[in-house]
């Protein structure tokens, strides 16, 4: 039998060292969903700002509405924001949401969405607003505090991007898409190629550097005369759903191809000007348009940087990118990317470690299983202020967690010894095993307590201080996962 014992000041001061290793094995985690709420029209994204553990924030498309989504109760409970004016295409609408990295300072917030004007299919609108209230705690944004930082012409209705974000760096990513349409034809090189147009980018602007924005020095085409210096990547059709690993930094990018390939990208962070390849690539193949029939076979103005992973048409017709996990509830997906399709409704999950992509596997058996699956269309990824990820069905207004499947270790007994709370658990020899604890069981954000090695077999005892009279709950899980 093993003891341990920490105290309250010990344990917060050791939390960082006795946490999982940052790339778990997947192999033997078994994930699953679990639906934590109902009723939105057509949700295309989730966040939150940080700090903000118990909200979700959800994107609804065509009403133009953030909703405000309690992980606690699992219910509606209101909404934050409406949007104006927002277009409703298909592929357009209220596209996107990004906190300022200080939000709860500053209260700032901004939305990426489609609207009238401009071009031939209206314009992409860059908006910031502002929270009414303390920003902790507001439960909605003042709609006269809007300010238009950026806009750009559509030439036609689909193909927008829409995604937005903070990096590490403090600036904010924007995805464009190539302004719709095949095979990319506007201009005489397309606009995924075309470094004059803010289409088929990834942008990147300083919104605290300047009025409306600044162009960091470093961006690719920072003072360039002729090249648009918000661009941070370019070369893609439809970048829809990108993400920022909040541990590297490095920007993933989910791009719907056209008829052969869709893609996952990744511009490690810092590293600016990439091109990926379209129009005249597409994945990892050029694109049948472009090779000779019948229009001339075309090539990259620069070398073109070929995606991490691109799957054909057997497997699905839409990527929908995802995130590298980084959440604490599973220990062993930590490190893993997970993306999806939304036409197909498939999961998969890789690993990028050393510049190689290793175990790629297909998750769809465990998050969309049964027919007809329950995660109809999967519109976005979402990601809360833990780090825990999201998934949103645009068809049945539903928004579901990633979880895993695996139970929790059985207690086999415990007591109160004054303030302290003494608990054993079956143990087998050679495993480590993370002891997670609560304020809340249902709707529970479950924290990391403490690791216990176990050196022998038998059982294993954990000693936890200062549990005081209010309610606190304990769990035990294996390595492998946590379940619901």
């Amino acid at each position: 039998m093993m003891n341990v014992k920490l105290s309250t000041a010990v344990s917060c001061r050791l939390l960082a060292a006795v946490l999982p290793p940052g790339l778990g094995e997947l192999t033997a985690a078994e994930l699953a969903v679990q639906r934590v709420g109902a009723g939105f029209s057509r949700p295309v994204f989730a966040t939150a700002p940080g700090g903000d553990t118990n909200r979700l924030f959800v994107v609804e498309q065509h009403t133009g509405r953030v909703r405000l989504l309690s992980l606690t109760t699992g219910a509606i409970e209101g909404t934050f924001l409406t949007v104006p004016g927002v277009t409703r295409g298909n592929e357009q609408g209220l596209l996107g949401l990004a906190f300022h990295p200080a939000y709860r300072e500053n209260g700032f917030l901004y939305v990426n969405y489609t609207t009238a004007g401009g071009g031939p299919a209206g314009q992409t609108l860059i908006v910031r607003y502002e929270a009414q209230g303390d920003p902790a705690t507001a439960v909605a944004a003042d709609p006269g505090s809007a300010t238009i930082v950026l806009a750009f012409d559509q030439p036609e209705a689909n193909h927008n991007g829409g995604w937005l974000g903070f990096g590490p760096d403090g600036y904010l990513y924007i995805s464009s898409g190539d302004g719709g349409g095949s095979n990319d034809r506007h201009g005489s090189i397309g606009s995924g190629q075309d470094r004059s147009s803010l289409l088929g980018k990834v942008l990147r602007i300083d919104v605290d550097g300047a009025s409306p924005y600044g162009i960091p020095e470093t961006n690719p085409f920072f003072g360039h005369s002729e090249w648009r210096p918000e661009i941070w990547a370019f070369g893609l059709r439809n970048p829809w759903r990108c993400s920022l690993d909040r541990s590297t930094g490095d920007l993933w990018i989910g791009d719907v191809g056209q008829s052969a390939r869709e893609e996952i990208s990744l511009a490690p962070s810092g590293v600016g000007g990439l091109n990926f390849g379209w129009r005249p690539r597409e994945g990892t193949i050029q694109n049948p348009a472009y090779d000779g029939s019948p229009y001339p076979e075309e090539h990259p103005v620069t070398d073109a940087v070929e995606p991490l992973h691109d799957y054909g048409r057997s497997l699905g017709i839409s990527v929908t990118g995802g995130y590298v996990y980084r959440g604490e509830g599973i220990p062993a997906l930590r490190g893993h990317y997970l993306f999806a399709d939304y036409g197909s409704a498939r999961f998969w999950s890789l690993l990028y470690a050393d510049g190689q992509v290793t175990g790629l596997r297909e998750r769809t058996a465990e998050l969309n299983a049964g027919s007809p699956r329950p995660i109809g269309n999967v519109a976005s990824f979402g990601e809360d202020a833990r780090g825990e990820l999201y998934v949103c069905d645009l068809a049945d207004g539903e928004v579901y967690r990633i979880v895993s499947a695996r139970p929790p270790i059985r207690i086999t007994g415990w007591m109160r010894e004054g303030d302290q709370l003494r608990f054993e658990f079956a143990a087998e020899p050679g495993r480590t095993y993370t002891v997670l604890s609560s304020e809340l069981v249902v709707g529970a954000a479950w924290e990391v307590y403490t690791n216990v090695v176990v050196t022998e077999a038998g059982s294993a005892t954990v000693v936890t201080d200062e549990i005081g009279e209010a309610a606190r709950f304990y769990r035990v899980v294996d390595p492998d996962g946590v379940s619901p």
